[in-house]
């Protein structure tokens, strides 16, 4: 891979004058009046003001925010490393790229600064694609000098994927147990019941609300038919779909009922369903809850209730999180594959299978079969 070449005499290259601050997205308006469109004397600036606020908020609405504070955060990542080493972040240099994923990958002890995941490195490339796409300076990718690079990344650095463990029907049972009657016990409980039964992403269990509101900056709501169940309507990159969750065959793990009793307990008419409790366990905020709580609450009522107890603490610690209990219910639900593949929104039976794995895990012994 050729040297990449360092910032030069900034008199030869002078900075653009509308250039966006490397650190921040490009306002809106610039991006408007490169295209061409925007009048160079606007007649009404309140109105244009109007306009640009608009556009900035459907802008803001095409990703999610966790995803938009992942992408900021790879740039500032990458801005930083091209200040420290001086390279200039703008315009996209392969060959500079390709220099910042391999020290990504080496780290540098000296600093403090930890090597980064194979995974991580990825995902960092993806962040720094859709910013310079954002500055009208798209990166390519394929380009040898960053996919050369990366290979060997992989080849060197590759990993096994480390997969959260699925928790199970009687698993559910002994955590919901480890759980108290009051109000935080309410709460928790209906989360855990319902992300269960739903196979719901933590991000999809918080965003809930209690019903449908336009405005709303949730994920979906939830719709109880007393005799049946609960709709739960959800807002998915593709679209949206409808998750069925029906009523238990016990009122101590039905997630209807633990809905119920929350919503009536916890006094909550209108907003989201979901919400933080303060220390009192009396009172409930108007808040949303963080998503971060579900991935706590399964890690900690899965020890507590000693869910693979045959393993040490520190490796059990490490297994277990909010995804456990999506993968649960793949893993549990003894029905055709087609509905588990319904219920969870994959576009693929491949995927379902995938999440399957620990049900499915040695039920075919192939050994015997082959007459050993």
């Amino acid at each position: 891979m050729c040297a990449a070449q360092k910032t030069v005499n900034p008199q030869e290259n002078p900075p653009k004058i509308n250039e966006p601050p490397h650190d921040d997205l490009p306002d809106i308006v610039d991006l408007v009046m490169e295209m061409g469109v925007l009048p160079v004397a606007p007649q009404s600036p309140a109105r244009l003001e109007a306009l640009v606020e608009t556009a900035t908020a459907y802008a803001k609405a095409a990703s999610s925010e966790n995803t938009r504070d992942a992408y900021a955060k790879d740039w500032r990542h990458f801005s930083s490393w091209c200040r420290r080493e001086g390279f200039d972040p703008l315009p996209p240099s392969s060959q500079v790229i390709g220099l910042y994923i391999g020290a990504c990958a080496a780290g540098d002890l000296k600093r403090g600064l930890p090597s980064l995941s194979v995974a991580t490195i990825e995902r960092r490339l993806s962040g720094l694609s859709w910013n310079f796409t954002q500055r009208g300076q798209p990166m390519d990718r394929a380009d040898r000098h960053i996919s050369t690079v990366l290979s060997g990344i992989r080849r060197k650095h590759g990993k096994p994927p480390r997969q959260k463990e699925a928790v199970l029907g009687d698993d559910i049972k002994a955590m919901v147990n480890t759980l108290g009657h009051d109000l935080r016990g309410l709460r928790d409980r209906a989360i855990l019941l319902l992300g269960f039964a739903g196979g719901l992403r933590r991000s999809e269990i918080v965003g809930l609300d209690v019903a449908r509101e336009e405005h709303s900056d949730g994920a979906g709501w939830i719709e109880i038919f007393p005799d049946k169940g609960v709709l739960v309507t959800l807002r998915g990159k593709t679209g949206w779909r409808e998750v069925e969750v029906g009523r238990g065959a016990s009122d101590h793990t039905c997630p209807i009922l633990a809905l119920e009793r929350w919503i009536r307990f916890g006094r909550i008419a209108r907003g989201p369903l979901f919400r933080r409790i303060f220390k009192d366990n009396k009172t409930v905020d108007t808040e949303r809850l963080s998503d971060k709580h579900v991935a706590r609450l399964v890690k900690q009522t899965a020890l507590a209730a000693g869910v693979r107890s045959d393993l040490p603490e520190g490796d059990r610690v490490l297994l277990f999180a909010g995804h456990s209990l999506r993968s649960g219910l793949a893993s549990s639900a003894e029905i055709e594959e087609r509905y588990v593949q319904k219920q969870l929104g994959h576009a693929s039976a491949e995927m379902t299978r995938k999440y399957q794995r620990r049900r499915d895990r040695f039920r075919t012994n192939l050994t015997k079969a082959s007459g050993l």
